[in-house]
């Protein structure tokens, strides 16, 4: 499984399951995959929706700080791959 880092966790929303993302390079699409990645954490998810600030979008860009429904618990900080295989 090939991965890509793009990103980085900034902050994660127990209550509604939504991890506050920032893309610091190359851009992700709804439908991809990604594995967030940290000391404790693991796991993979694919992207079904994304907003940014309280909007729908179907991409991201490298500097824009999304939210994305995670479905598990992420940490500040995990690092986030984008599964290119």
């Amino acid at each position: 499984m090939a991965e890509v880092e793009i990103g980085i966790i900034e902050n994660y929303f127990d209550k509604i399951g939504v991890g506050a993302i920032t893309i610091t390079d190359g851009e992700l699409m709804k439908g991809d995959t990604i594995h967030i990645k940290g000391h404790t954490t693991d796991f993979t998810v694919t992207v079904e929706s994304m907003q940014i600030e309280h909007q729908a979008v179907e991409k991201a860009k490298k500097s824009d700080s999304i939210g994305i429904k995670l479905g598990e618990r992420a940490r500040r900080h995990d690092k986030v791959y984008k599964v290119t295989d």
